[in-house]
């Protein structure tokens, strides 16, 4: 056997052992969020009586939490009902998906949530990416977040339509429109709907999973219900606002959208686009602080481009990689990263500050979380 074969056992056992990982984490979102209950519940039981007197209105309230729990639970469910055959070419059969409730692994039941604490930490982080997961599904295909949806996905569509107007590209079928970090897809599925050609990438399963599922499995309009806000236990003004559900999707996106100009990729951006010169825009929203090496992703937007290719971009820069013990963070600031941008090879058409935005924000929290976004439109010499 080949030491590259070798790597590549070893790759594929790593990458079967995360989807297990994933998959586990789903399985467990009821009984993290039970566990979150109990913890309140438990709490207000060792207070003095005169205390939980006053805490009546509110324990009651903490009683309603159970129903929508399960609501949530029931979506989270379906999302992973048939992840193991979501990717072609790869087995993931022996995962288990759909034969146990994911509470073998640590030994316990929803009635008992003993859990040893290297796990429960490592479980309860993963859990925490399946509640942003519920976050996301409504930012990006319920009503609730076409406000958001608007401040982020609107200004890269207006420039899809300025840099081809239907006048002067009549087939938009031929404009090859690339999403990196696309999350659940809604961008990409605005794009195609506008009657370009548009693949979607993403890296993050947890991401993979839930897009599989609209995309593919929500054929008609507000048919299931999320409770988003469930676990935001601080900053609430009202008990309602915590319990506040969302229907989703908003549209139909498994079968109002183009059949044969839309798709979704999953990988890693850097090893799945490699092809030189091979898309005609480039448009990423919240993506490019993705990246260890902000550079890498520049470098690689310029090469994928076809020349008098376009890049439209929106987003902070939040660096995620940043202060990571295990990572090997860069993070420029904007004036640099423009400096870097030309270097690279682009024309910056135009570019702006100051962009306000949000990212699956409650909107009915005491805390918003708000960024000055940056937008800017690059193009691709031709003779490059």
């Amino acid at each position: 056997m080949s030491s590259l074969s070798a790597n590549d056992e070893i790759d594929e056992a790593k990458e079967r052992e995360h989807f297990k990982a994933v998959v586990t984490a789903f399985k467990y979102y009821k009984l993290c969020g039970i566990e979150r209950i109990h913890k309140s519940e438990n709490i207000i039981s060792k207070l003095p009586q005169s205390h939980q007197r006053r805490l009546e209105k509110y324990r009651a309230y903490l009683s309603k939490f159970r129903k929508c729990l399960d609501v949530n639970n029931n979506v989270v469910h379906l999302i992973i009902k048939d992840v193991d055959t979501m990717f072609e070419n790869v087995d993931h059969s022996n995962t288990n998906i759909s034969g146990t409730n994911g509470t073998e692994s640590f030994g316990c039941n929803y009635n008992n949530c003993e859990i040893t604490s290297h796990k429960q930490h490592k479980m309860q982080h993963d859990v925490e990416k399946v509640q942003s997961v519920l976050k996301n599904i409504v930012r990006d295909w319920s009503e609730m977040g076409a406000a958001e949806r608007k401040q982020c996905y609107g200004p890269i569509l207006n420039e899809l339509e300025v840099r081809y107007p239907l006048e002067e590209f009549s087939d938009r079928s031929r404009i090859k429109v690339l999403v990196p970090g696309a999350g659940l897809g809604r961008l990409a599925w605005e794009v195609a709907n506008r009657g370009y050609t548009c693949q979607g990438n993403e890296f993050s399963l947890f991401m993979l999973f839930a897009s599989n599922f609209v995309l593919n499995r929500c054929s008609d309009v507000n048919m299931y219900t999320v409770y988003p806000w469930l676990h935001q236990y601080v900053n609430n003004l009202t008990c309602d606002h915590q319990l506040r559900a969302a229907t989703f999707p908003d549209v139909k996106p498994s079968t109002d959208r183009p059949k044969y100009n839309f798709s979704m990729t999953a990988g890693d951006f850097l090893k799945v686009y490699t092809e030189a010169n091979e898309w005609n825009c480039v448009a990423s929203c919240f993506f490019i602080d993705c990246a260890p090496n902000v550079i890498e992703f520049i470098e690689r937007i310029n090469a994928i481009l076809m020349p008098g290719g376009y890049w439209i971009n929106l987003g902070p820069l939040l660096y995620h990689y940043s202060d990571m013990p295990t990572e090997n963070s860069i993070e420029p600031p904007y004036d640099i990263l423009l400096d870097i941008i030309r270097d690279v090879g682009f024309e910056i058409l135009q570019e702006r500050t100051g962009v306000k935005t949000k990212y699956a924000q409650n909107p009915n929290s005491m805390m918003q979380h708000e960024y000055d976004s940056v937008f800017f439109v690059c193009k691709k010499p031709f003779g490059v």
